[in-house]
């Protein structure tokens, strides 16, 4: 194997791929990327057996071959040399990359491509298009209710295409989110479901271009943009009923400007309990009271003005539950849904986008 390359171009691939591989060295193939150099391009293959990507880009290709390297190490390397020269590859004898540019020179160890797990290839028969920046806003509502625990049902986004509405619903069983559009980019006769792991989003919010290529088959998610193509292995597990959480019919209707229930809801969780972050709200006619104690540092004290002619309440929240939608939510306005001290309570942006925005929030005790 031998070819050269531009700095730009493989740097861009390889900085994606850092992602991907893994860190914690529970196999030590996972740490490695496998570059195969064809004829017509380079590709790069990086997977922690549940998130995958590959890349093909053009180079000045002097002899096929493939071999897997350090992702990390080859990113390092890449990214230390200088802009102007160009960067040679070639694969030396026992499993040795020698990197080459300028006056720099580098031999790194190998490990054989046998080795390296098989990464699904899609095949992209079905036509689905999404239109990526609306995907990417979608996660940002979504991603901060993800958990990481034993239910591996938990530990992903709910993602359901059905017509022409994409959809994604998280839970961590003390909140949920869910977000939705609908676009004429897609028509499709069969719902389609599947549990879309944590990582995999985080790393969908790298791509950038106006659409993203869907597909799928019994096991993984595709995701395709341009050259860059992401295989997500679905997560197992039933998703929790989440339209029987979302609560329908709270009588008690709040309004607030969102800056200022946020701002004041940062100042007074200043002084929460490190654990809990928990403050209460002590709802009025037209204001709310807010409070919080902390025995070992003291209390804090704010009051808000919004719309509201309901009865008064008293109820608790876990202040960073709430600074994770009011950040998030893009309007001016927003809309707390009551039904009492302690029911979930439904949250959302006063007037809604195209992108449908609910965020269900269960009170605690203060």
């Amino acid at each position: 194997m031998k070819f050269s390359i531009k700095k730009d171009v493989i740097l861009k691939e390889l900085q994606l791929l850092q992602g991907i591989v893994e860190k914690r060295n529970t196999m030590p193939i996972l740490a490695n990327i496998l570059i195969n150099v064809s004829e017509d391009d380079i590709e790069l293959i990086g997977t922690d057996l549940e998130v995958g990507i590959r890349t093909h880009f053009p180079a000045m290709i002097e002899k096929t071959g493939a071999i897997t390297i350090s992702g990390k190490k080859v990113f390092e390397i890449v990214r230390s040399l200088t802009e102007d020269q160009e960067i040679v590859f070639t694969e030396g004898k026992e499993l040795i990359m020698e990197i080459t540019s300028g006056q720099s020179e580098f031999r790194v160890l190998c490990l054989s491509k046998e080795d390296y797990p098989q990464v699904p290839e899609p095949k992209f028969e079905k036509g689905i298009s999404l239109p990526l920046e609306k995907v990417k806003e979608m996660i940002d509502r979504v991603y901060y209710a993800i958990t990481q625990e034993q239910r591996y049902y938990l530990n992903g986004a709910l993602m359901i295409i059905k017509g022409n509405i994409i959809e994604l619903v998280s839970t961590d069983g003390h909140r949920l989110a869910y977000t939705s559009i609908s676009t004429e980019k897609i028509k499709l006769d069969k719902e389609i479901r599947g549990i879309v792991s944590k990582k995999t989003l985080s790393e969908l919010r790298k791509f950038e271009d106006d659409n993203i290529e869907f597909d799928l088959d019994e096991n993984n998610l595709f995701f395709r943009v341009k050259n860059r193509t992401m295989i997500s292995r679905i997560i197992e597990g039933k998703f929790p009923n989440y339209e029987a959480v979302i609560p329908k019919g709270n009588p008690y209707i709040l309004s607030f400007y969102r800056e200022e229930i946020m701002d004041a809801v940062r100042r007074v969780s200043l002084l929460s309990t490190e654990r809990s972050r928990g403050i209460k709200f002590n709802i009025e006619k037209n204001q709310t009271r807010l409070f919080s104690s902390n025995p070992e540092i003291g209390e804090a004290r704010d009051r808000v003005d919004m719309e509201y002619d309901g009865e008064e309440l008293e109820i608790g929240f876990n202040a960073q539950y709430l600074l994770d939608f009011l950040t998030n939510v893009k309007s001016e306005k927003v809309r707390f849904e009551l039904k009492d001290e302690n029911s979930a309570v439904l949250m959302r942006p006063e007037i809604e986008d195209d992108i449908k925005y609910i965020y269900v929030l269960m009170p605690m005790k203060i």
